[in-house]
């Protein structure tokens, strides 16, 4: 079964579900035993591979095991040492205890923080433009690249977006994506 793949290594507490049964463990070898309790578990090398893999992982989400074609069992990593301790833990409590960035914001403020020269700017947008022989417009992708003196990545993306809605050939309803997106890039060429 699985006791030759069993490493005796501590690990953040697992926490184990399978429907109505559920148990608070210190490591690996006490999820197995649990999981090898249950009758509808059928434990083998590769699900016990598997949950080491996670358990020494650094992915902090939930993850499902497969048993069968629409059956599971949820492992959850947790620093709760009790299972009461785990069910009182409020997340948004704990976000609010401990402010961290989200990428998002990390990547707003490195947008916005200000790096004056010439930037090299690519956008893709879906430009509107009228059916011949019709009263119907359809959308088509436009790409546009241009260099520019910009403070920021925010204001070269703003300062181009602005020129393209008051350029006469682009109908007010394109639509430009976000700052954030994949159909926007832009190159820091250096002040010269």
């Amino acid at each position: 079964m699985c006791a030759n793949l069993i490493k005796d290594t501590f690990f953040m507490n697992l926490y184990l579900r399978f429907f109505n049964d559920e148990v608070l463990v210190e490591n690996v070898d006490q999820a197995i035993d649990f999981l090898s309790h249950l009758s509808d578990v059928k434990l083998d090398e590769a699900l016990c591979q598997d949950l080491i893999r996670y358990a020494e992982s650094s992915n902090p989400y939930p993850k499902r095991f497969k048993i069968s074609s629409k059956v599971y069992f949820i492992v959850i990593k947790t620093t709760a040492k009790t299972m009461e301790e785990f069910k009182a833990y409020q997340p948004e409590a704990a976000a609010a205890e401990a402010p961290a960035e989200s990428e998002k914001e990390i990547q707003a403020q490195a947008q916005a923080a200000e790096r004056p020269g010439w930037y090299k700017i690519y956008i893709k947008f879906k430009r509107v433009l009228p059916v011949a022989g019709t009263t119907k417009f359809q959308y088509e992708d436009t790409e546009f690249e241009v260099k520019l003196k910009a403070h920021s990545v925010l204001d070269s993306y703003n300062r181009v977006v602005d020129h393209l809605r008051t350029r006469s050939d682009v109908d007010v309803r394109s639509q430009f994506p976000s700052i954030r997106g994949r159909n926007f890039k832009s190159e820091y060429l250096g002040m010269d």
